[in-house]
């Protein structure tokens, strides 16, 4: 993640616009409502995908090429071989922002592997060499639990709910890798385009399997963080606006219309502009919109404190529950 991710901040104008009514003292209730198919859905277990945001950070910053990122890609695939019908590494060398070559894999996890209809559910795994966001500490890897550990937990545990009580429609799970070696600012370097989310732009041009083309995406960033709250991010809107609507309107149906707000934000840079751009999968962001901080971005962002300590189990579980029950509901 980084500050200009916000450079399509501009594109951006929601007007709202109202229609005088006349009113009376009667309140009719003649507007159908909306009639839900009964059908079983897990429950989400937040306690557990606490745990797994644990269980990433003790492997250490997983930066590309160390070998805390070696290790935890190794035991992602193996949670995934467990739960999964298929597995796919796909290995890529990219060059960063200051020509490193980073050995990176993006992770597919397919269920249901042999429906054509399917979904797409998305987060990085990988995590931010640099501190830029904590002045003192700049040089050094962050823990990411929140940024890229909270995604991969929560998409971690509903891999196991599609395990146990498997979905009508196919569903991939795709753990993005080098989303987060980007070029910091204020570094007195001419900017590189495009120096972030390496891995899905690598599979946006080289897709998994050959003419990919799910019904949409749901990408997950910072969903961990305390007392949460996840915008209509604007990208998520101009690209793929019914899926914004269905995802929202299922959390406001499950009680979490206070997490998820009807608020337009700006547009930013995250593995669903490229998936958008390049692949022409419509994809959301469901990613954490914080108004008190100068990047809008959680608290923690880019620094020494993205720890477990700071998640939050109940904006895990918003975010898990509602993307469950978009999930099942499909057919």
């Amino acid at each position: 993640m980084k500050q200009t991710k916000w450079a399509l901040a501009a594109l951006f104008l929601v007007i709202a616009s109202c229609e005088n009514k006349k009113t009376s003292d009667k309140t009719t209730t003649d507007e159908p409502k909306e009639v839900l198919e009964q059908i079983a859905i897990p429950t989400f277990d937040e306690q557990r995908a606490y745990d797994l945001v644990k269980k990433q950070v003790e492997f250490g910053p997983r930066v590309p090429n160390s070998d805390g990122h070696q290790k935890c890609g190794d035991w992602l695939v193996l949670e995934l071989n467990k739960l999964a019908d298929t597995i796919i590494q796909q290995k890529a060398t990219v060059l960063s922002f200051d020509d490193k070559q980073l050995k990176a894999r993006n992770i597919i996890a397919s269920f249901n592997a042999n429906n054509p209809q399917r979904i797409m559910l998305c987060a990085h795994w990988d995590t931010r060499p640099f501190s830029d966001q904590d002045p003192s500490t700049k040089i050094k890897a962050i823990p990411g639990a929140n940024d890229g550990g909270s995604g991969v937990a929560v998409l971690l545990e509903i891999a196991r709910s599609l395990k146990e009580v498997p979905p009508r429609i196919g569903v991939d799970i795709i753990l993005f890798d080098a989303e987060d070696y980007g070029q910091p600012d204020g570094m007195g370097q001419v900017e590189k385009a495009n120096s972030y989310c390496l891995g899905s732009q690598h599979w946006a041009k080289n897709l998994h399997t050959p003419g990919y083309h799910p019904r949409y995406g749901i990408l997950l960033d910072m969903v961990g963080g305390s007392n949460a709250i996840y915008t209509k991010e604007g990208g998520s809107v101009q690209n793929a606006s019914t899926i914004v609507d269905k995802v929202w309107n299922t959390a406001g149906r499950l009680g979490y219309y206070k997490q998820f707000s009807n608020e337009v934000t700006q547009a930013i840079i995250d593995d669903h502009y490229y998936i958008n751009g390049l692949a022409g999968i419509p994809t959301i962001d469901i990613i954490e919109h914080d108004k008190s901080t100068p990047s809008n971005f959680y608290k923690y962002w880019h620094t020494l404190n993205d720890t477990p300590e700071n998640i939050d189990k109940s904006s895990l579980k918003a975010v898990g529950q509602t993307v469950l029950d978009v999930v099942y509901r499909e057919k």
